[in-house]
């Protein structure tokens, strides 16, 4: 089934009334990123992370965000996740104007994910002809050049992400990593159909290929994109991030990252133990061990030392061993402060304590997001090879 509610057309006039944009994010702390540059511009925005709590944005929203976890998924169960929100969507076709919804695909700009997936099946439910997919951030040092991405001008596949448990970095050439994708050329495009990525080493480059686009273009990729992307629909607030406090009194941080970093903000780290880590014992065991002393500070840090399980199976097990983990402590005393850093984790967490829509309130740093949870606990979320920005 295809889905027409999408505007396709190419809008060049920022003041088309009350356009609302749609982010589809293939990760919480993706989505959380989108969500937090909306609200850094002056947009209002929404972010829910359960396709269960999507229902008709609030009128005044500008920029609805819905993390899907597809990443998380296989590419069967992304390509089936993608529908499924298409679908939930679908009736907001008779909520606004024909010009007035347009889509946004947030991508992982490592170039992680189920991409080419789910971009074939968002362009086949439905009008738009095309996807342009441009993960680089140039302002992050994330950047295409020759067809060939570098992070901090080496090429990704001589990266940490070459030892990413379930999608490594095997080659750095876009047209290896991702075979039936074309080069983009606003001279030769026409008409033409299909997946399409650029070159992008600055934000002006990002910036024409975006005005180039002829219409029913999908756009998909990371920050930088998604800013321009922005621009161009919206008088935009001129950008300032804000910082917001993380001295609470009660603050749990969940270090559930490949990447993490050691923290060091005065309050203590459990690691969890080898033997969990393994399977050997049960997780429940860990969580045991360390609540007395939670229930009597109130804060902790979770963190993982061992490194040896990099493998997809092993992935998996961890993030529900943290969601467990977490889930039981929170039970027990829920904190001021919930700060979690990787998408996959935070995920995982969020869905097992059932917290599924949030307000956004500081963009503390790129990627680095406070939001406030229905309950009133602040939660911060940070993706895993991002630094944390004076946060700590």
């Amino acid at each position: 089934m295809r889905h027409a509610w999408l505007s396709t057309e190419k809008v060049k006039s920022k003041k088309v009334k009350d356009k609302k944009i749609i982010v589809i994010a293939d990760d919480i702390t993706g989505a959380a990123e989108m969500a937090g540059i909306a609200h850094r511009l002056g947009l209002r925005v929404e972010l829910l992370m359960s396709t269960a709590t999507i229902t008709a944005p609030k009128e005044d929203t500008e920029v609805l965000v819905i993390a899907t976890d597809t990443r998380s998924m296989t590419e069967s169960e992304a390509i089936k996740e993608t529908q499924h929100v298409l679908t939930l969507l679908s009736p907001l076709s008779s909520l606004h104007s024909p010009l007035s919804t347009l889509l946004f695909k947030k991508t992982d700009s490592a170039l992680r994910g189920h991409v080419i997936a789910e971009l074939e099946t968002i362009l086949r439910h439905t009008d738009y002809q095309r996807a342009l997919y441009i993960p680089a951030n140039p302002s992050k040092e994330r950047i295409i050049r020759d067809g060939i991405y570098y992070i901090h001008e080496k090429p990704i596949h001589q990266t940490d992400f070459s030892f990413d448990p379930e999608f490594p970095a095997i080659s750095s050439v876009i047209s290896e990593r991702f075979p039936t994708i074309k080069r983009f050329s606003s001279s030769t495009i026409g008409d033409t159909k299909g997946i399409f990525y650029t070159d992008a080493t600055s934000k002006e480059d990002i910036r024409q290929a975006v005005n180039n686009a002829p219409a029913h273009t999908l756009f998909a990729g990371a920050a930088d994109l998604f800013e321009t992307f922005l621009a161009l629909h919206f008088s935009v607030h001129t950008p300032h991030y804000s910082q917001g406090s993380s001295a609470s009194q009660s603050t749990l941080i969940i270090c559930g990252s490949t990447q993490s970093k050691l923290i060091d903000c005065g309050i203590n780290t459990s690691y969890m133990p080898t033997s969990v880590y393994d399977g050997i014992e049960a997780v429940s065991t860990w969580a045991k061990q360390i609540l007395p002393e939670y229930r009597q500070t109130r804060s902790m840090i979770l963190a993982i030392k061992d490194t040896h399980r990099n493998n997809k199976e092993g992935a998996v097990y961890l993030r529900h061993a943290m969601a467990e983990t977490a889930h039981t402590l929170i039970s027990a005393h829920c904190p001021q402060e919930l700060i979690i850093e990787g998408g996959a984790t935070a995920f995982a967490i969020l869905q097992q304590i059932g917290w599924n829509s949030f307000t956004i309130t500081h963009e503390i740093a790129p990627g680095v997001i406070r939001m406030q949870a229905a309950n009133g606990t602040i939660v911060t979320l940070k993706p895993g090879s991002y630094p944390w920005g004076g946060l700590f």
